[in-house]
């Protein structure tokens, strides 16, 4: 043994009896709930803040995709390092300051999809919002996921000052007691739920047409096939601009790569296709901001061409 080995011994060895004599201390208790959901960044003169409201990690079947079989699926899940048959599907609404006024797009599960979501109103309380604070409420469409934070479990208005905007012809197509008549299964469900968040509210509620602008600097796109009357929104301010997508993509790994796929929560196929390829061909060639109710949070990134799909690239962390 030479004398350099033997003199790392000794100091190994002396390190080893200087930390036994050192006082122990207690470990640290392990955390029960997770750090607050709110994200802000900056478009323009806006101030944009993501609220996550949640995830459900949702079972899927062999027919999930129309036009596409369980084991393509499943091998795009697990290369996002996802396990098979099961999407996650995560909730995160976006609020926009413009200085003005605060504007809300699409509010939450109200912890009526899954019993892991329903933090939206949590998250905006930590964001410093009450509520009552909301001057204008944007809804893409009439899925529960997106509406039923209109209201708590027991029926009351939950943004109370706040005007609600809807797309005409998705408020044409729910409201329409011959479409409900014709329903069933999940689609019935969507009707009576539909009536249960809007009955009451039905005064209040100010319909647009799709390419309208609802909000200042905010103008809705029609991006039907979803649903009838789906809509995205295009964001500008102080000459910078951003796509908030709803539903048109509503899962990166799955529908940026392979926009031609058909899912079964899409109402019309072939229409939603045709929206979400243009929605993405417009996000890659203008490398605009995107944001997506159901991309993980904070649910904001760019979209790049990959091949015959696209990807989604996440934005950088911006401090404010």
């Amino acid at each position: 043994m030479t004398s350099l080995t033997r003199r790392a011994l000794l100091q190994a060895s002396a390190f080893v009896a200087t930390a036994a004599a050192l006082p122990a201390h207690a470990a640290a208790p392990v955390a029960t709930v997770q750090a607050p959901g709110v994200y802000r960044y900056s478009l323009g003169h806006y101030q944009l803040t993501a609220l996550y409201d949640g995830v459900w990690q949702s079972p899927i079947d062999d027919n999930f995709i129309r036009n596409a079989d369980a084991a393509a699926v499943d091998r795009e899940l697990a290369s996002a390092f996802l396990p098979p048959r099961v999407l996650p599907i995560s909730f995160t609404a976006l609020l926009v300051n413009t200085g003005a006024k605060l504007v809300l797009i699409d509010t939450g599960t109200a912890g009526q999809t899954a019993d892991s979501a329903g933090a939206l109103l949590d998250n905006l309380k930590a964001a410093g919002i009450a509520p009552g604070a909301i001057d204008t409420i944007v809804i893409s469409h009439f899925h529960p996921d997106h509406i039923d934070g209109l209201k708590t479990k027991t029926g009351d208005k939950v943004f109370v000052n706040a005007e609600i905007l809807v797309p005409e012809p998705e408020w044409a197509f729910w409201m329409d007691d011959g479409n409900q008549s014709r329903a069933t299964g999940t689609l019935f469900r969507y009707f009576r739920n539909a009536r249960r968040i809007f009955g009451d509210l039905a005064g209040e509620v100010r319909r647009f047409t799709p390419g309208a602008e609802v909000a200042p600097g905010i103008v809705s796109i029609a991006a039907f096939g979803h649903t009838p009357g789906h809509c995205a929104f295009a964001i500008h301010s102080g000459g910078h601009s951003m796509l908030a997508m709803s539903d048109t993509v509503r899962n990166p790994y799955l529908f940026a790569r392979h926009p031609r796929w058909q899912p079964i929560f899409d109402m019309d196929g072939p229409q939603a296709v045709k929206a979400r390829l243009a929605m993405l061909e417009r996000a890659a060639s203008d490398r605009m901001l995107v944001e997506a109710y159901h991309f993980p949070f904070p649910a904001c990134g760019y979209i790049a061409r990959n091949g015959d799909g696209y990807e989604l690239v996440p934005a950088e962390w911006r401090p404010l």
